[in-house]
């Protein structure tokens, strides 16, 4: 679970969760999407950066006022 505070969400909160994300995302299958990528000609920070921000949906969130 994210603990973010309601009144602080701007650009450089988004960007850090973005790259906890990311950092997540390449841990957990990095290598499967480096392998994809070069198969299927894709740039790899594209399709990390696409899979980070999908990631994004599967956090629970909870917000404080």
């Amino acid at each position: 679970m994210v603990k973010l505070n309601f009144n602080n969400l701007d650009v450089e909160t988004q960007e850090k969760l973005l790259t906890t994300s990311k950092a997540e995302i390449e841990k957990r299958f990095g290598k499967d999407l480096k392998t994809y990528a070069l198969e299927n000609g894709l740039n790899f920070d594209e399709l990390l950066n696409e899979e980070a921000i999908r990631n994004l949906y599967n956090y629970q969130f909870m917000f404080r006022l």
